[in-house]
Parts: C-alpha cells; structure tokens; sequence
C-alpha cells in the first residue's frame, strides 16, 4: 500500500481553465468569446487559458494552496474539453502545450503540485480514429477501438454521428449502437465509447498517461473511471504511471463506496463526495435546499434532509474506517465540484454553513479540495450555473469568506497532526460534532456547533498543560479531573490545542 506522500499534506484547489483567468499572452486570446462577467451557458466559452492561470498563481499560493486539480485540457470543442479531439494537444483556446510548460514550471517553483484531469472512457465525434471509421467503415485499421454495428461498418446503412430527431428518439427506445451505429456514453452521441479490451486502445491510452507525467504533472483525476469495469486495465495504468513517477498521485471520480479500486493497486483515493453528503445536512441543518441537492445526479438519494451530531458523527466514523489509514489520509475531501451546485447555493447562501464544513475538511483524516471561487462567495445551482468566470473585481469578493478560509488552511498546515494525526469521536450531541486529533505527543480538540445556540461539551483530556484556545473563541475553558469542558459558540467551530 503505497499512496504518494506529498498528497496527505496537499492542500488542493478545482479549477474549471475556461472560467478561471484570462492572459494577453495566449494566441488565441482576440477570439470573440463571451463577455467574461455574463451568465455562463452550456455551449459558450469564457476563453479562460493556462497562462491566465499561471499569472494568479500567487494569489493561490496566498491563499495556502499547494495542488491544483484541473479539469480537462487538451484539444476539444466542448467547453468543459470532457470531448477530447486530441489528447496529446492542449487545446489551443488554452494557450496549447507552452501554455501548460509555463504553468508547470512556475508552479513547481512555488512548491505547487498540478495535476490533470484524464478522460479516458471515451473520446469524441471529433477524434481522430474514431472519424476515420465513419469515413471508411470496416476499411479503417481503427475499426475495433469503438463499438460499431456492422451493418454501418459495411455500410449497409449511414452513420448518425450527428442524429436527425428521428434517430434521436431512436436512441432513446434502444440506445445508440443500434439507433445511430455506435456506442457512446450514457447514449450521449458527442462521446463514443473506447473499446479498452482492444490492445491497440490500451496502448494508447496508456502511452497518454505516460506522456504527460513525463511531461511534469503531477498525478491523473480519472473521469468516470468505473465505466472502463476491468481491473487489470488500472491495475496496469497504476503500474506504467508509477513507473515514469512513483509520486504520481492517481484520483477516481467515484460518488460511492470504492473497496473495489483501493486495494493498493489501482487508485491512491477517489473524490470524497460521500464526505460532501454528510457535510451538507449536518452544517446546513434546517437551511438546507433539498431541490437545489438533488439536482446533483451523483449524490441525489444519499444526502438526508436532516442529520443530528450523533448520525453525523456515525456517518463519519464510518467512512473513516472503509479503506487503509494511508488511503483515508489520500482521499480528496470536496465540498462541491463542477459536476453540482456549489456548496454555498445549496445551503441557502449561508456563510456559517460553508465555514463550519471549511474547519471540518481542514481538520479530518484526507486532503482537503476548495473548488475555484467558493473563497470569495462565488454562487451558483448546477450545470452551467456552478461554472460562472472567477470575478476578478476584489470589489466582488466576500472579504469575511477569503479571510477565515485562508485562516483553516495556515491551522491545518501548521499542525502536522491534523494532517497525519490519529483521529478520535469526543462528542456528539445537541448539535455539536467533536474530535481530536494525535501525533508525537501533539494533541488537538475540535468542536463544530452547528446548533443556533452556544452549546457546553465536555471531553478527555489527558495533557497536564491548561489547553489554549488555537482557532475560534471558545469560553469557560477548564481542566476538571481529566475533562476538559468548554464552550462553543453558535454556528461556529473551534480548535484548543
């Protein structure tokens, strides 16, 4: 069981590159893209590039950033790039491949990690291979890198790549290889499916990988990576990645219990959104927006409408015990991404709701992920509205959000056992969740009330030194026989150490 060692000190940060931050430097910089400041829509691009990117590097490394997880780059004509066109290109919008060597180099001076979001279930109407097939049917060499019917491949009957209303209700009684002569994914007939049991696909895909770690990222967030169901080809993408980079951190973007591929020889962790469903009710409490939730496919069903302290803290302990203590220090904890609302619409604008789960990812086992924007109170309910351009007007910026954010981030980066620590349930009631956190003869208290109430609590205390308030302001401090009872104030969490 080996997870790369710098991930469980990462403090990472999810970056949509179209909405990010624009540069003068990029090429393709004078397209007529969309007014940066409007509405984002589902096809329009923000021209958002790498080198826009690299020049905010500073005000990440400020904030306490230390990775960055990016979604799709390469060449695509897809706002989000989950289309690939071409995977050994960075798409040209963004600056091309000097684009992203710049931003590796000026990260890597900054101690800053990058790594890249890898699509690798299915590619686009607009890949290569994949069109070489429609122009030439059974004739192609790439005939088995998708699933075809053969009856298109011999062309006995056309290809509906681009489906006509008919073929699109076709598609939805029997799915696109019979309807339009091809699998894709989820139907969708912008991304056919690899056939990844086909060896020349394998190599492929695999040589991808390789590339670019040896390009100089720094790991590979895999898109949907339980639709490719077979072990041996992860087993066998660990081992080229780990080869070229044995640091090479490896994240699955799966929404559930993931036994399957953390067993030490596939993924190093996957995307925490179990950590995301259990936040969301417990902090939120009555301003929860349930419909607002639910809009997100991946974790509608799994989050309550309401939690108390002790189902939370159930929950908790739960999902810290599913995998190995170092994958459970590797997971990327996440309060929301692109793919639902952001963390704050959901809660009904809330800022004490979004500060009590800030503490809690900053202080538990795994590495903690701010999704852009979310620091400065960025909005928004599901795709495309959880997507909005980085408002770079700091007239904008919710001063109150950025500040305590940056102050979780110095805690947990300035306690090693926040980081690395054991973990132990002190409290659960009224409300009121707490932990402690243990290394090296350093101990630490954690009390998040999400109550509307000050709430008293009382825990072990095994220190003879009178604990000192760390973070927050806690009241009625005392040690009494080996109980350290204090106070915490409404809506709010703090840290005695």
């Amino acid at each position: 069981m080996h997870t790369p060692d710098w991930v469980q000190d990462a403090i990472f940060y999810q970056i949509f590159p179209d909405r990010f931050a624009k540069s003068n430097r990029n090429p393709s910089g004078n397209l007529p893209f969309e007014p940066w400041d409007s509405p984002p829509t589902i096809h329009g691009f923000k021209g958002g590039d790498l080198y826009g990117l690299t020049e905010k590097l500073d005000y990440l490394h400020n904030l306490g950033i230390t990775a960055i997880y990016l979604n799709p780059i390469f060449a695509s004509a897809c706002n989000h790039r989950y289309h690939t066109f071409d995977y050994y290109n960075v798409d040209p919008l963004l600056g091309g491949n000097d684009a992203l060597r710049v931003l590796l180099a000026e990260a890597h001076q900054r101690g800053m990690k990058i790594v890249l979001d890898g699509v690798f279930n299915h590619a686009s109407r607009g890949f290569w291979q994949f069109h070489h097939v429609l122009e030439t049917g059974a004739a192609s060499p790439y005939r088995d890198w998708f699933h075809y019917d053969e009856d298109r491949l011999n062309g006995k009957k056309h290809w509906g790549a681009y489906p006509t209303k008919y073929e699109e209700d076709a598609i939805q009684r029997e799915g696109t290889l019979k309807a339009i002569g091809y699998q894709a994914w989820w139907n969708l007939p912008p991304l056919p499916k690899f056939k990844t049991e086909t060896p020349a696909v394998r190599e492929f895909l695999f040589g991808v990988a390789e590339y670019w770690i040896q390009f100089g990222i720094d790991g590979w967030r895999l898109d949907v990576p339980t639709e490719i169901n077979d072990d041996s080809f992860w087993q066998e993408f660990r081992r080229r990645v780990r080869a070229v980079n044995p640091e090479a951190y490896i994240v699955g973007e799966i929404w559930h219990e993931s036994q399957r591929w953390l067993q030490g020889d596939q993924f190093d962790a996957v995307m925490n959104y179990l950590v995301t469903a259990a936040a969301l009710p417990f902090f939120a409490g009555p301003r929860l927006k349930m419909n607002i939730v639910n809009q997100a496919g991946g974790i509608q069903g799994r989050v309550r409408s309401e939690l108390s302290a002790n189902d939370f803290a159930d929950e908790i302990d739960r999902l810290l015990g599913l995998y190995q203590p170092e994958i459970t220090r590797s997971q990327l904890n996440l309060l929301d991404s692109h793919d639902m609302p952001r963390f704050l619409s959901c809660v009904d604008g809330d800022q004490a709701s979004l500060k009590l789960a800030w503490l809690f990812i900053m202080t538990i086992p795994g590495a903690p992920c701010i999704y852009y924007g979310d620091e400065i109170g960025l909005d928004g309910q599901h795709d495309p509205d959880c997507r909005k351009s980085f408002p770079w007007d700091e007239s904008k910026w919710n001063r109150s959000l950025l500040d305590y954010l940056k102050a979780a981030i110095s805690l947990r980066k300035d306690n090693l056992a926040l980081r690395r620590g054991t973990f132990t349930r002190l409290w659960s009631a009224d409300r009121v969740y707490a932990f402690g956190r243990a290394l090296e003869g350093e101990s630490l208290v954690v009390a998040l009330n999400a109550s509307e109430e000050p709430r008293p609590i009382e825990v072990p205390r095994e220190a003879k030194e009178n604990p000192k308030a760390f973070f927050g302001q806690p009241s009625d401090v005392t040690v009494v026989d080996g109980r350290l009872k204090f106070t915490v104030p409404a809506r709010s969490g703090v840290v005695l150490k």
